[in-house]
């Protein structure tokens, strides 16, 4: 069913609180440039320091203005409490999303049979798809492709991973174990296709989704001569999108292209000046400048 170009969307604020006006332009340009899907509420959305309500809101905006646009939508509704993450999964699922990403519970470090026993409660919970989201780099746990391929046959609804590993082992096992597997990191998205990925949830694609898009298409055609050509011509604006912790930069891309206010909730801030150049001279380099 997930199969293409995802874009993990910013949340974008005005003074303070969230600008729905803004998060439908954004959306609206995102299908414009003929995405597959958008990600409401990920990490990229801020899902940390948003109220529950605005949670909600933002999840019931990104399906209204998604749906209109013809794109799929999957709602962000992890936690490190199952039973937040079933509230949160079934508000989704209510507001009409495609499905809903979930990922690893974070900093209270769940064994394998904790993740397992969590995503099975969320699954048995909603009958729309629950993609898993590995990302051992914010949540200092990985699933392995045991407990994944568990859950795939014990639990109808899930089928998907977005892998942000880094692993290309953990990605060629969780193939060949049948799940589908979806490119959690945009520098890595043209190596994990060639292992069988079949797409991605782009932080990138927020400012370059025809380009994301591309190479994407590129590769699930089997054509790496012309997706490493993409790959290579927006390298360097993926890593320089992680220069600092996501989404300081790409906030601040959208706001030099002056697209998003650039506004954050601390914890997160704007970046180091030396950062914010490497941010500016990527946009340059690939012509956005």
């Amino acid at each position: 069913m997930f199969k293409g170009t995802f874009t993990a969307l910013v949340t974008p604020f005005n003074q303070g609180g969230f600008d729905a006006a803004c998060y439908a332009q954004q959306i609206a340009f995102q299908a414009r440039h003929k995405v597959t899907g958008i990600v409401a509420v990920g990490t990229t959305g801020e899902s940390p320091t948003l109220s529950h309500d605005e949670h909600h809101l933002v999840i019931e905006t990104a399906v209204r203005a998604g749906h209109k646009a013809g794109l799929q939508v999957m709602a962000g509704t992890g936690s490190n409490s199952t039973a937040e993450a079933v509230d949160l999964s079934r508000h989704a699922q209510r507001a009409g999303a495609d499905a809903v990403l979930s990922v690893n519970p974070y900093y209270n470090k769940p064994t394998q049979e904790g993740l397992y026993r969590h995503f099975k409660t969320i699954a048995q919970s909603v009958k729309i798809p629950v993609v898993l989201y590995n990302i051992p780099g914010r949540t200092n746990v990985t699933m392995t492709v045991a407990t994944m391929a568990r859950l795939a046959n014990d639990c109808a609804n899930i089928t998907t991973v977005k892998d942000a590993a880094g692993n290309l082992d953990l990605t060629t096992e969780a193939v060949a174990a049948g799940l589908t597997v979806l490119s959690g990191d945009d520098s890595l998205t043209l190596p994990m296709m060639a292992v069988g990925a079949v797409g991605v949830v782009s932080v990138a694609s927020n400012i370059v989704p025809g380009e994301v898009r591309k190479l994407v298409e590129a590769a699930l055609a089997g054509d790496f001569v012309r997706g490493r050509r993409l790959h290579q011509r927006i390298f360097g604006l993926c890593k320089a999108l992680f220069v600092e912790t996501n989404p300081i930069p790409i906030k601040t891309a959208m706001a030099m292209l002056e697209r998003d206010t650039g506004e954050m909730r601390l914890p997160l801030c704007e970046p180091a000046d030396g950062n914010r150049e490497v941010i500016r001279r990527a946009l340059s380099q690939i012509g956005l400048l």
